[in-house]
């Protein structure tokens, strides 16, 4: 039998890119033999054929063997072998090198005629290692979701543990392209990744890819790929070996991770609950469902805490996404929910717990043919329902539909449903505190704020207000127009400190103190000086950690008619600007006192004369200041903007709208208020003065010098109570006061009549006893009049009375 014809029957040698395999002797000396070496023995053991592996793994020549028992090539031979009357099938033995060393072998045995065997040896660690390689490569493709292939250089599939005709987890066939498979740009992909590896040798691994089957390009499947380059003897490339490992576990865990933080980042950042629930819808959409909506108690809405139980009907629908796309044609963003029938699964919702419905057992619950119509969307198959759950309450309901050949909802699934709709539910839930409160201060605010719009004698005025951030902030803005006696006007423009409820109840405090201090005719310093008090005793009452943040600016002026002057006094608070008739505007020069939250410095009064038909605007910060400008620059805007926009016969109102919009940004960072006064001036003919000289008689006199006046204005019906209101007043400036004095008479929708006198006394009403001789004076002046009053100025006082003309002119 020739040797070369039995050693290529029956080796089962490396493929072409083995390098072979190699023995190491107790030297540490390698010996190396291409393929397992073979011989044949005769019934006896004596060697009859030696081929030229075994003179490689031996280092004896064939006629150094052949001729001699085999048991003199073994070295140490187990007793199991040396007391053997047959021929062992296989064993492990040491066989001596040329050398001298040995080496350690694993050999095989078959009978290959009557009286002769073949023995096949390998060296025992080659032997090890292609076992563990063999039973690996078993397990590999054992597996359901790996699928192995070996690809030529022309990326063609020489092996693959895929079975023909079958693609369901299974990249490729023999003899196949990856283009027969899977749809043209996926296969092309992942060629040029194959062909990377071939070229370059660096192995990929697991490399992430969605792919699509040719014959199915809807139906997706991700991938691992790990490729690896196999080369021959002299290192040159022959093949690469692939792993597809199915990835969908592992990218199922990642999308539900991605789409947990995507609610985390996403979902919150707006405090509008609409806005909100829209977020949480479009962050399920498409990524959890391929559609999502958001449903909400009405109560919610607006801020309210919802029912204990929610019920059919009792909410709307808040957020959908897509926004119009894949809905039943009925179905809009507002619309109420209709209610559902009784149902365990519906129960289920109502107790917390996130329910999963498959279509028929949806259409079986709901069992309305027109209800299914409205609620189901075009090719849904499955539905996830959620209920949205925060502090005790709940606040509504997420559902989730998918459609077509997505997959179906898992109960899995239904556990990151659960959690999404907790941390969408806390956000929800936050925006809808927020909202309740804003709304409490924003209702506070308009309550503290007077009328936008007033109309006096003195002049006709018109308020705005913006508040910061388009309504997301409520700060302490505020304007107040305040008529005083004797058709006198106080204009008041201020600034809190701070925001939110604080600042709006502070100001509330403030205008409130302000309005009382108006009612005591002070001057407007005097009045920023007991502001500045009472902020102070308001800094005192705060906790520690206030202090700072208590405190306002203030603009106080007053306006008079008749003398067509303007008294102002700022509390480090802008400056007005004055637009005159003749449409020349500029700012008014003032001398700012400190802010009212610094205690202990006066204020100081400007006067200015104020032509009818002028226009005074009262502004706060917020008004002019922007991030490209400062307050000089914002006040010469502002008066540049005046000066264009304030003409005679355009309204107040329209004027202070369009001062907001061109001056403020789109979303202020601070309240904006403006106050515009048009002033008006009572004439000269409406108005008289006779000075009362220091004599008792003088009482008389002014009785029928105010008879006289009174006749020539047409006012007879006033005669008999204007004459008592007169001799009770000037007897007071008469006996109390000092001199100079003077009587003044006004005429308007009321009979305004003043007295005068140098005296500082500030006079007080009082009940007279039946004996008492006076004492009744400024009591039948209140009772005959609608009101009367006293004021105090620089070295002199005013008492002054009102009475109401029936018939004004």
């Amino acid at each position: 039998m020739n040797m070369e014809n039995v050693k290529n029957a029956y080796s089962a040698g490396p493929s072409q890119g083995s390098t072979g395999a190699s023995a190491s002797g107790p030297s540490g000396r390698s010996y190396t033999c291409d393929g397992p070496a073979a011989a044949v023995l005769d019934d006896r053991g004596a060697v009859l054929r030696w081929t030229k592996t075994a003179e490689d793994l031996t280092g004896f020549r064939a006629e150094e063997v052949c001729g001699r028992p085999a048991q003199q090539l073994v070295a140490d031979l187990p007793d199991d072998l040396r007391d053997a009357t047959e021929m062992p099938a296989s064993g492990r033995v040491r066989l001596w090198h040329q050398c001298g060393d040995t080496v350690d072998v694993t050999f095989r045995t078959t009978k290959v005629g009557s009286a002769e065997f073949l023995v096949l040896a390998a060296p025992t660690h080659h032997v090890a290692d292609h076992e563990q390689g063999a039973a690996l490569l078993r397990a590999l493709s054992a597996q359901d979701r790996i699928t192995i292939a070996v690809h030529d250089t022309d990326l063609s599939t020489v092996q693959t543990n895929a079975t023909a005709g079958l693609l369901d987890g299974r990249p490729v066939q023999p003899g196949a392209r990856l283009s027969d498979v899977l749809c043209a740009k996926d296969a092309e992909n992942l060629e040029a990744v194959l062909r990377q590896v071939l070229e370059t040798g660096a192995p990929v691994i697991r490399r992430n890819q969605q792919v699509s089957w040719r014959h199915d390009p809807a139906r997706q499947q991700a991938l691992s790929l790990s490729a690896f380059r196999l080369e021959d003897a002299r290192g040159h490339p022959t093949e690469v070996a692939a792993l597809y490992m199915d990835n969908a576990d592992q990218m199922r865990a990642r999308r539900n991770l991605d789409l947990a933080r995507e609610v985390a980042e996403q979902v919150g950042g707006s405090l509008d609950v609409v806005r909100t629930a829209q977020d949480l819808a479009d962050v399920l959409a498409p990524a959890f469902g391929d559609l999502a909506a958001v449903d909400l108690a009405y109560s919610v809405f607006g801020g309210e805490e919802p029912s204990q139980q929610l019920g059919g009907g009792a909410m709307g629908n808040a957020a959908l996404a897509p926004a119009t796309a894949g809905w039943p044609a009925g179905i809009t963003r507002g619309d109420p929910v209709p209610p559902l029938p009784d149902h365990p699964l519906v129960r289920s919702f109502r107790h917390g717990e996130t329910v999963v419905f498959g279509l028929d057992d949806f259409i079986d619950m709901v069992s309305d043919p027109q209800l299914v119509e409205y609620l189901v969307p075009k090719d849904a198959h499955s539905v996830m329902v959620a209920p949205l759950h925060a502090r005790g309450l709940t606040l509504g309901a997420i559902t989730a539909w998918r459609c077509g050949r997505s997959d179906p909802f898992t109960e899995d699934e239904a556990d990151l449903m659960r959690q999404i709709a907790s941390r969408g539910a806390l956000a929800i839930d936050n925006a809808r505190r927020y909202t309740r409160e804003h709304r409490a201060a924003v209702a506070l605010q308009q309550r503290l704020l007077p009328p936008a719009t007033t109309d006096t004698p003195a002049a006709e005025t018109t308020g705005v207000y913006l508040p910061a951030g388009d309504g997301a902030e409520i700060r302490g803005d505020w304007y107040d127009a305040i008529a005083l006696p004797s058709l006198r006007l106080a204009l008041v423009a201020g600034d809190v400190i701070g925001h939110g409820m604080l600042a709006t109840a502070t100001m509330g405090r403030l205008r409130a103190a302000i309005q009382t201090l108006a009612d005591l005719e002070l001057e407007p310093d005097e009045v920023l000086a007991r502001i500045a008090d009472l902020v102070q005793r308001l800094v005192a009452e705060a906790p520690p950690d206030h202090h700072d943040v208590i405190g306002a600016t203030c603009l106080y002026a007053i306006y008079d008619p008749v003398t067509q002057r303007c008294a102002i006094a700022s509390a480090g608070h802008l400056p007005p600007v004055l637009v005159r008739p003749d449409g020349t505007a500029e700012v008014v020069g003032i001398s700012p006192g400190p802010p009212l939250a610094i205690g202990g410095l006066p204020y100081e009064t400007t006067v200015i004369d104020l032509e009818p038909g002028s226009v005074l605007a009262l502004c706060t910060n917020g008004l002019i200041e922007r991030s490209d400008r400062d307050i000089d620059q914002g006040l010469r805007c502002l008066t540049d903007a005046l000066a264009a926009s304030c003409h005679p016969d355009r309204a107040l109102d329209e004027t202070g709208r369009a001062l907001l919009a061109n001056l403020t940004d789109q979303t202020p960072r601070d309240d904006a208020a403006l106050l515009l006064a048009r002033t008006r001036a009572i004439p000269a003919k409406d108005t008289a003065r006779w000075e009362i000289p220091a004599d008792p008689a003088a009482v008389c006199k002014a009785r029928a010098w105010a008879t006289r006046q009174l006749a020539t204005w047409g006012l007879e019906d006033l005669l008999f109570t204007t004459e008592l209101i007169v001799s009770e007043l000037v007897t007071n400036a008469i006996r109390y006061g000092r001199q100079p004095a003077e009587l003044r008479l006004i005429r308007h929708d009321v009979l305004v009549c003043e007295v005068t006198d140098s005296s500082g006394t500030q006079p007080r009403l009082r009940r007279a006893a039946t004996t008492d001789e006076g004492g009744r004076g400024l009591f039948l002046v209140a009772q005959l009049g609608q009101r009367w009053g006293c004021r105090h100025g620089q070295n002199r006082k005013t008492i002054w009375s009102e009475q109401l003309i029936e018939c004004p002119r």
